[in-house]
């Protein structure tokens, strides 16, 4: 213990985003009391309720993206890109004679 910290003070736990998921979803289930919960994980059970609260609440937003593969972008679809190159060339080729610079 360091010089000047009281008993009570300890460091605090920090929990992973799937560890605190673990937790809800056992609170969830029913099967153990939130006092159980909270013993088992080394939790304050008002920590318990909290992350299944979160868990419910926030559940619905995990299946609210579109079903299917990503649209692709136009913009990056290689054939165009190869394409706008070498109209582009094309372009720089005919602007060289007009203007008679010669690369």
């Amino acid at each position: 213990m360091k010089k000047g910290q009281k008993m009570s003070e300890s460091k605090r736990k920090v929990f992973t985003g799937a560890q605190k998921a673990k937790v809800a979803l056992t609170a969830i289930k029913g099967l153990k009391t939130i006092n159980e919960i909270a013993q088992e994980f080394s939790v304050h059970p008002t920590q318990v309720n909290q992350w299944k609260k979160e868990l419910m609440d926030n559940a619905g937003s995990l299946f609210e993206g579109k079903r299917g593969p990503k649209p692709t972008n136009e913009q990056s679809n290689p054939d165009r890109l190869y394409a706008k190159i070498g109209q582009l060339n094309m372009e720089l080729d005919w602007l060289k004679k007009k203007s008679g610079i010669s690369l």
